[in-house]
């Protein structure tokens, strides 16, 4: 361990070390491979039973209402030998989508120790989630994509569209082609462009997601959809599905020879999921679902290529934390960001 970690736990030392995204950036936050392997080791870690993490707490504004912006809370623990609680708190709006300077998500996230509860590390969470969101999706797609699989179809060329361009091909070595598709072509043309040659593979962009998606064997839909565009049409066998949110239908669900969601007891909890419309319709049943942890241990999921395989996820919190950790490691050994303290004395103790 190194020395920060050391330290850390049992501290009554109330000092935090704040990072920016220039910050992590420098501590190799944009490497997809190492967020990518913290993914799987997180899942594989939430699977044997050492990370709490209960199900986000969302909070829409305004109340009871479709949502102009909304905050979710997301605490966990991870126990072993990282030791660690930390919350992420992730914030959306639609009013961001439109303003220039300021990103449409803005989250923050928070390390703290589980012993004395103090904080001592905060960090920008907005690239965070970029990354882990994808990689989630990478994970999901390196064991449901069928194995020779050359082409997928991204549907959405935003932020995520960027760090899912880094994630699939990180997952499929065999991947040749990518469609990026957006219905705005224009945004679709320049994040391709942004990532010629990064990658042994070839980005087309096109405004045609349902044409390019029946050309792959892989889709991803990383959109900002609030209403289910994926339906049974898309659906052909030796193929897989991959959703980061509410992009395929009940219909779509139904379908899978094999359904996998990140983590059950979440995803249950929104209703807004069509894999949870499903199972509360008793359509399916909760022993008929593989979580991500079942993958990353060695569950089989893939029995034959000629398999269809829907994949979703909602985002875990002990990833964003896990993934922030090691940028908090990383940044301590560099000597990076700035320090601040709670108090020099606590006025009550």
């Amino acid at each position: 361990m190194i020395r920060e970690e050391t330290i850390m736990l049992g501290t009554i030392n109330s000092e935090i070390l704040f990072l920016q995204q220039e910050d992590q950036i420098k501590a190799g936050l944009l490497d997809m491979k190492m967020v990518m392997e913290i993914t799987e080791n997180t899942y594989k870690m939430l699977g044997q039973g050492q990370i709490q993490n209960p199900p986000k707490v969302h909070l829409g504004i305004p109340a009871g209402q479709v949502w102009e912006s909304f905050f979710n809370t997301m605490p966990c623990h991870i126990a072993g030998d990282m030791n660690i609680a930390g919350v992420k708190w992730a914030a959306e709006s639609k009013k961001n989508a439109w303003t220039p300077g300021i990103p449409y998500g803005i989250d923050v996230s928070i390390l703290s120790d589980p012993e004395t509860v103090l904080p001592f590390c905060i960090q920008d969470g907005t690239i965070i989630t970029a990354m882990r969101t994808s990689a989630v999706a990478g994970v999901q797609a390196k064991y449901c994509a069928p194995s020779d699989t050359e082409t997928a179809t991204l549907i959405g060329a935003g932020v995520i569209g960027r760090t899912m361009i880094m994630a699939v091909c990180e997952a499929i070595p065999t991947l040749k082609t990518i469609y990026l598709a957006d219905i705005d072509l224009p945004k679709a043309r320049a994040v391709a462009a942004e990532y010629a040659g990064k990658y042994p593979v070839e980005i087309i962009p096109t405004a045609d997601s349902k044409s390019a998606a029946a050309k792959s064997e892989l889709i991803v839909g990383e959109t900002t959809a609030r209403k289910p565009f994926i339906d049974k049409s898309w659906v052909k066998p030796h193929s897989a599905i991959v959703c980061v949110s509410n992009e395929a239908d009940t219909d779509v669900v139904k379908l899978a020879d094999v359904n996998v969601v990140d983590y059950w007891d979440q995803i249950i909890t929104f209703k807004n999921k069509a894999i949870t419309q499903v199972y509360d319709a008793g359509e399916i049943t909760r022993e008929e679902v593989l979580e991500t942890s079942d993958l990353v241990l060695g569950k089989p999921v893939r029995t034959d290529d000629e398999q269809f395989i829907y994949a979703c996820s909602l985002g875990l919190g002990a990833l964003d934390i896990t993934v922030a950790y090691k940028i908090y490691q990383n940044a301590s050994a560099m000597g990076l960001g700035t320090r601040v303290r709670l108090w020099d004395k606590p006025l009550w103790e």
